[in-house]
């Protein structure tokens, strides 16, 4: 994610602050030792780490930064937008999302389940496009939650750096308590853990969430509407195509949305009718450099990667010269008066 912004500021000619998060900051630490190692002259990257309210907060109003590119929560956003607004700073945001993924009753349900898992537990629930909304026709509902309920138990949670691993713990102990929470409240709100929802048996140690499955979901649950990040997935059936892209864009963010289908026609309509930045068609996550990445209401505005990445840190200057030798002759000359 540094690199996405690091990149295309270097590319525009522009010196470059990278703020990582204090909960993890080390990747961002090995790419200034990589761009030391390869000649970048001191001063063009540099690495400020710190927390927020010390490190962040100051250079998103400090007067001799003239951008902040910013991918985090919407609530730190606002709050980054807010003071950059005060200097007329540009922004561009890429934040929080509660990204939709529509299973239609037409499909594989063996392909359909793994990236339904993919699209959620990949990188451990944590992205902010994680696909954590499952709509499913309600004519495969009951065979495909009992398909995903078998994968999800074959994931392989370990230690990162054990071989095979599929899913690790999440980020922090902070992190760890408020995933839990959110399965905890999704509970007491009515709603059924299908599968998952604890810390896993076999590991006694570290910050480790079960792959979770929510049932039972209604739209005002704090789940639906509320990013967790972490690996938890809320289900809610429906029964026409209307019906799913009504519930699909029922949320205040608007980054990633799926579609799954064997229909291509309807996979098309359903895709035009997302109200999403980034859209995936039998597949849920898949990013490529070449293509723009960006969320719209609540996910933020601008875009990041290929070419639009890097008109985010370039600014239209017009020049005009004039080139006849003839006057402008707007004014009468005083040697004509």
């Amino acid at each position: 994610m540094g690199a996405w912004k690091v990149a295309p500021a270097l590319a525009a000619g522009c010196t470059a602050i990278l703020k990582p998060s204090e909960l993890a900051s080390v990747t961002c630490l090995e790419l200034a030792d990589v761009c030391r190692e390869v000649g970048l002259p001191p001063g063009v990257l540099n690495i400020l780490t710190g927390f927020g309210t010390e490190a962040g907060a100051p250079l998103a109003s400090h007067p001799h930064v003239d951008k902040v590119a910013f991918t985090g929560s919407s609530a730190t956003g606002s709050k980054i937008m807010a003071s950059a607004a005060q200097m007329i700073k540009p922004v561009s945001m890429e934040l929080g999302g509660k990204s939709p993924i529509i299973v239609f009753e037409d499909v594989d349900l063996d392909k359909a389940a793994e990236w339904t898992l993919f699209g959620c537990f990949w990188t451990n629930g944590q992205i902010c496009s994680a696909t954590s909304r499952l709509l499913v026709h309600e004519s495969i509902a009951s065979e495909f939650l009992d398909r995903l309920v078998k994968w999800t138990k074959k994931i392989k949670i370990s230690d990162p750096f054990e071989e095979g691993c599929r899913l690790g713990p999440v980020v922090s102990g902070g992190q760890y308590e408020k995933v839990l929470e959110f399965i905890a409240t999704a509970k007491s709100e009515g709603a059924t853990i299908l599968s998952g929802g604890d810390c896993p048996k076999h590991l006694t140690t570290g910050f480790f969430v079960e792959p979770t499955i929510i049932t039972d979901v209604t739209t005002s649950m704090q789940i639906w509407r509320e990013e967790v990040f972490g690996p938890v997935l809320c289900v809610k059936t429906f029964g026409t195509e209307d019906e799913a892209i009504e519930l699909a864009n029922d949320t205040h963010y608007g980054l990633g949305a799926a579609v799954i289908s064997n229909d291509l026609e309807r996979c098309d309509r359903v895709t035009k009718a997302f109200r999403a930045g980034v859209v995936w068609i039998n597949c849920s996550q898949p990013c490529f450099c070449q293509a723009p990445w960006g969320g719209i209401k609540r996910s933020g505005f601008g875009r990041e990667l290929g070419e639009w990445g890097l008109e985010n840190y370039l600014s239209v200057k017009q020049v005009t010269q004039y080139i006849t030798d003839e006057p402008w002759g707007w004014y009468q000359s005083p040697a004509k008066l």
